[in-house]
């Protein structure tokens, strides 16, 4: 591999390592914002667990008035 490919595949390697980070912010940032959203809405998840928002998400979707 000569020294111009070496450059070559490095700079590529860095670019796909911005990209992933890149792409790593904006999902956090969306799950930050959809949280917030969450807590907005049905305030009394604040004090849930992970496994108490899931249940009670689901009791919610299965127990609404349609």
């Amino acid at each position: 591999m000569t020294k111009e490919e070496l450059q070559a595949k490095h700079r590529l390697e860095e670019a796909q390592a911005r990209n992933r980070q890149k792409e790593r912010k904006a999902r956090t940032r969306r799950l930050i914002q959809e949280g917030a959203i969450l807590e907005n809405v049905m305030p009394e998840i604040k004090n849930m667990n992970q496994e108490e928002i899931k249940n009670h998400l689901l009791q919610c979707l299965f127990n609404c008035d349609r």
